[in-house]
């Protein structure tokens, strides 16, 4: 083991996924020239097969590999995303003209470089269990449910594959200059260099480490072998321990550990394990083709060269939900898709992306209508600017914003299929006109803990005026519900209160913080206590324990609601005591001003959470007395040079400000600071500038979720 070796580790790997049915080629054993990457007669052997009730010609399996290596290196990023696209999608064939006088020319022939066929099929049993053992008992169980389930016939027939695989080492590539190249690992299918490998020994730690296998594929295979990255869908990266996976194009810190097989498991796998799971998990071969269809995401246009492979948890998420959906929708089912626990660092907006992807070309689901609600503004920007980009991968060039409810139903209005719309729980006011009472609409709801589960009925006590009594009103989501009566509903969240599992189902996968950590999306937070007591006197102490007891005994109304929203501005004035601000503002300027002198902050960028818009804004001025030199406008942060090109980024700024909407009663002093949608925007662009002068951000609840900015290092 003190001699463990890059070769060592090599043939271990190259025999754990002959075991998983990759057969091991040498690369010398390959008939080939030394420039050329596709291995032709797999290819044209599966191409020959796989069209052979269609007559293809061989002329045309030609036409459709010189068409493939055609593509040219010189624009890796776009020819990696025309082939991804092809290897997932397919493209339409051209046939040859007849040579028989009198007969008609074929249609067109739709094209897979890649045998799909039962790959969903195979994955079900994993997907229909809640539980993963390794148990031989619990195997057996697996079984016995999938046997129960409807579909266990298309399961039993899963095994047929006419995908040639091989798994090659050694294989000699000539650059263009004439350089030689010798990638550790390659693995074909049909002849296509779909995923490539690179080896280091982590016993020889100081001489090489897994960092140095992603700068050697990233960097030197890219620059002198580019032409084996036009077939790349994904790369892997190893030592062993560290087993990782992510695109060519993506920076280091995005290749992550595959950490489970079936996606059941309670606890991820590290070390060793982890290789086992990777390939155990990404490289079964039904789910690697799986990922390859539908977890690899290109965006419409990107100024940058911006390719997503999906993380395990993503992956596992996505196929879940698509299974629980097809499992209770309407009008068979209940309509309760499944709620998704994701805490931060789950990536949730492309999970609900490859979502939509699955459903969207799925056949059982006839082309559905998807909306997607959101309870903030800000939830749906964010969800519109990704979305709409990304109409080629969804497959639907219909995807929208949506301005109002009647902008919806305009939309609707007709449609029989298809469209991806976006909008907020808010734009369903009490207005119950139908919307469509087609059941292929899925409703996929972000922050699904929120505002978009209250169905019951209120009452409210107006104690004055023409309308005194009671008034009886629903939430959004009850008008949500009405107005969509046949549509299944997905929760996503990271609060799984019984009232999301009521209106959305149960969890039907999750991920928790501490495999967030564990991924090293997320880091771990160290809580460091700080003085801001505040004082209550009994008799306050003891009316407010009174009155959550009367709700308790009562059980709670809209009108005890309204009491406690009283209550709560009492709080509020007493945790914005002036006297208590401004001790606040004089512990956190001393404690940043520590930090910074410390060196212990990255960039200086913090983020300070109050509780009220009136706490906000006070500890905002408190701050200005304080350290008045915080709030001059600088060209950028003290000891920084712009370039150029910087200097077009880097706008002007204070040090401390404000990120929240404006309210309608703000003085004018206020209302001019906290600017327009257009100036948020502009905030947090200059946030996550790390040359910017801003660095201390005051929100209440703007900025606390899919907000990310990695030097942001205090809250």
């Amino acid at each position: 083991m003190l001699n463990f070796t890059e070769a060592q580790l090599e043939a271990a790997i190259i025999e754990l996924l002959e075991g998983h049915g990759y057969p091991y080629v040498p690369g010398n054993q390959i008939s080939r020239a030394p420039t050329d990457i596709v291995i032709r007669d797999d290819l044209r052997a599966f191409l020959a097969k796989r069209y052979a009730d269609d007559d293809i010609t061989s002329g045309e399996i030609d036409s459709i590999i010189r068409q493939i290596e055609l593509l040219p290196a010189s624009d890796l990023y776009e020819s990696n995303k025309t082939f991804c696209k092809w290897l997932s999608d397919g493209f339409l064939l051209k046939r040859e003209a007849s040579s028989e006088a009198g007969k008609a020319s074929q249609k067109d022939l739709y094209i897979q470089l890649i045998d799909y066929d039962n790959v969903v099929e195979s994955l079900l049993p994993a997907l229909l269990n809640d539980k993963h053992e390794t148990s031989i008992i619990e195997q057996n169980r697996q079984q016995k449910v999938a046997e129960q389930h409807p579909e266990f016939e298309m399961i039993a027939s899963a095994t047929k594959d006419s995908n040639i695989y091989k798994i090659v080492n050694q294989l000699e590539i000539e650059g263009a200059e004439g350089e030689l190249r010798i990638p550790d690992g390659i693995l074909y299918i049909n002849g296509l260099p779909v995923v490539v490998f690179e080896f280091k020994s982590a016993i020889r730690g100081e001489e090489a480490s897994i960092h140095d296998a992603y700068v050697q594929l990233t960097t030197r295979y890219r620059r002198d072998i580019p032409q084996l990255f036009i077939y790349n869908a994904l790369c892997v990266i190893s030592d062993g321990v560290n087993n990782k996976m992510g695109s060519l194009f993506a920076p280091y810190d995005f290749f992550y550990a595959w950490r489970k097989v079936t996606g059941n498991e309670s606890i991820e796998k590290d070390g060793i394990s982890s290789l086992h799971t990777m390939l155990e998990g990404l490289f079964d071969k039904a789910r690697l083709r799986d990922v390859i269809r539908n977890f690899v995401f290109f965006p419409d246009t990107s100024k940058h060269e911006v390719k997503i492979v999906c993380r395990y948890p993503q992956y596992y998420a996505a196929r879940k939900l698509y299974q629980n959906i097809k499992d209770h929708r309407k009008p068979i089912g209940d309509g309760k898709g499944g709620t998704y626990f994701g805490a931060t660092g789950c990536g949730k907006s492309f999970t609900m992306q490859f979502l939509t992807r699955l459903l969207m070309k799925s056949v059982e689901f006839e082309s559905p209508t998807i909306v997607l609600i959101t309870d903030r503004t800000d939830l749906d920007d964010q969800l519109s600017q990704q979305f709409t980009n990304a109409k080629g991968y969804i497959g639907d060039q219909s995807v929208e914003s949506v301005e109002s409810r009647s902008d919806l139903r305009a939309k609707l209005q007709g449609r029989n299929s298809g469209g991806v719309f976006l909008t907020t729980i808010h734009k369903f006011t009490e207005d119950t006109q139908l919307l469509t009472e087609r059941s292929n609409v899925i409703c996929i709801s972000d922050e699904a803990h929120r505002s978009q589960t209250n169905l019951d009925q209120k009452l409210r006590i107006v104690e004055k005026g023409p309308n005194a009594g009671v008034k009886r009103t629903f939430g959004f989501a009850k008008y949500l519900h009405d107005s969509l009566p046949n549509a299944t509903y997905v929760g996503f969240t990271g609060t799984p209160v019984d009232a999301t599992l009521d209106v959305f189902g149960q969890v039907v996968d999750s991920y928790t913080m501490t495999e967030s950590v564990k991924d090293e999306i997320t880091v771990r937070i160290v809580y460091e206590g700080r003085a801001a007591k505040v004082v209550l006197n009994n008799a306050k102490l003891e009316e407010i324990e009174a009155y959550y007891q009367q709700c308790a005994e009562d059980g709670s109304n809209e009108h005890q609601i309204e009491e406690s929203k009283k209550t709560s501005a009492n709080m509020t004035s007493i945790l914005g005591d002036p006297d208590r601000i401004e001790a606040l503002a004089k512990d956190f300027v001393a404690h940043y001003e520590q930090r910074l002198s410390e060196g212990s902050t990255i960039k200086g960028k913090a983020i300070f959470v109050c509780g009220s818009r009136e706490i906000a804004w006070q500890f905002y001025q408190s701050l200005r007395d304080i350290k008045p030199e915080w709030f001059e406008v600088l060209e950028c942060e003290a000891g920084a040079t712009l370039t150029e090109q910087e200097k077009k980024k880097v706008k002007p700024m204070e040090r401390v400000k404000m990120v929240m909407t404006r309210g309608k009663d703000d003085p004018k002093v206020l209302w001019d600071l906290l600017g327009t949608k257009d100036d948020r925007k502009e905030l947090d662009r200059q946030f996550k500038n790390e040359k910017s002068n801003f660095k201390i951000a005051i929100v209440v609840d703007m900025w606390l979720t899919g907000f990310d900015v990695p030097f942001l290092d205090t809250i």
